[in-house]
């Protein structure tokens, strides 16, 4: 028998969020149609979504009480620009196609409190800008809470990102680019912003040299300017680090002035759109890129 009855409500939360999280896996529409080349595989443009919560996805996430309980949730909120598209598929956390729609990283790192990220509105930017581009697949592989330490190859989420990006592959298409939105844990103390350029620039290089892809494109976020609650004594060494990157075909994309929520430090759901507006815009200027391209929020 349970002691406490907090400890019986708490039980119960996790096993009805285990249970919901089997039912959303049953339940998504599978890929039925996808167009394929001569040799019989898929024509998928891949893109890897990786990096912290922000990635992952808090726009939308409120406190709610549960049984006396103060719990994480999303709002089920869904802007336009992150409505599902029968072009834009997802990888999904049993390593299958499906249609793609938002909470896009649930299942990854998180249950209830996943909400929206840049993803969906970047996709689906993408390809009002090109009709033509294709099908596009997303893989989620963020991970809350997360240092740089533990994106070093050898590491559980990187080992991760590296398996998932490379099955999602087997079936046919390529992938086109990474999305990285990272450095909230860095900026909050412990020696990660010392080492943080050397450690990110390391990653980059393991990361193409493990997907046999020399020059993959890399959309990499510059954190934004926290606020209250949130504590980043280090945000200027990280934020120095990031821009400092000087490695071909990585984009800058600084997020400096987009809405923070009211923690101080996740995006919001208007913000998680800009954002990812600015990942393709960011994706489309591969062409007239040079490594000192910083992209703004204007």
């Amino acid at each position: 028998m349970l002691k406490h009855k907090n400890d019986e409500i708490i039980l119960i939360l996790t096993f009805l969020l285990l249970v919901s999280n089997l039912f959303w896996l049953m339940s998504q529409k599978k890929v039925k149609e996808c167009k394929t080349t001569s040799s019989g595989k898929k024509n998928v443009q891949i893109f890897l979504l990786a990096g912290q919560s922000n990635m992952a996805g808090r726009g939308g996430v409120i406190r709610k009480i549960v049984g006396g309980n103060v719990t994480k949730v999303w709002n089920g909120f869904v802007p336009k620009e992150c409505k599902p598209n029968r072009k834009i598929i997802r990888f999904n956390v049993a390593q299958i196609w499906e249609e793609a729609h938002e909470p896009l990283n649930y299942g990854i790192d998180c249950l209830a409190s996943c909400g929206l990220g840049p993803g969906m509105a970047f996709a689906n930017e993408i390809l009002k800008k090109d009709t033509n581009f294709g099908v596009i697949g997303l893989v989620p592989c963020a991970r809350g809470g997360t240092s740089l330490y533990k994106w070093i190859r050898g590491s559980y989420a990187y080992d991760e990102l590296v398996k998932r990006a490379k099955f999602s592959e087997k079936d046919g298409g390529i992938i086109r680019g990474l999305l990285w939105y990272h450095g909230e844990s860095d900026v909050k103390g412990g020696n990660g912003f010392k080492d943080y350029k050397i450690n990110l620039e390391k990653f980059i290089h393991d990361l193409r040299s493990d997907l046999n892809s020399p020059n993959l494109p890399i959309l990499q976020v510059v954190l934004p300017y926290p606020k209250k609650p949130f504590k980043g004594p280090y945000i200027e060494e990280v934020r120095a680090a990031q821009l400092a990157i000087n490695i071909s075909n990585v984009i800058k994309i600084d997020a400096k002035g987009l809405e923070i929520g009211p923690d101080g430090i996740h995006l919001t759901t208007t913000a998680q759109v800009q954002l990812g507006h600015m990942f393709a815009d960011a994706f489309f200027s591969l062409n007239n890129f040079t490594s000192s391209n910083t992209y703004k929020f204007l």
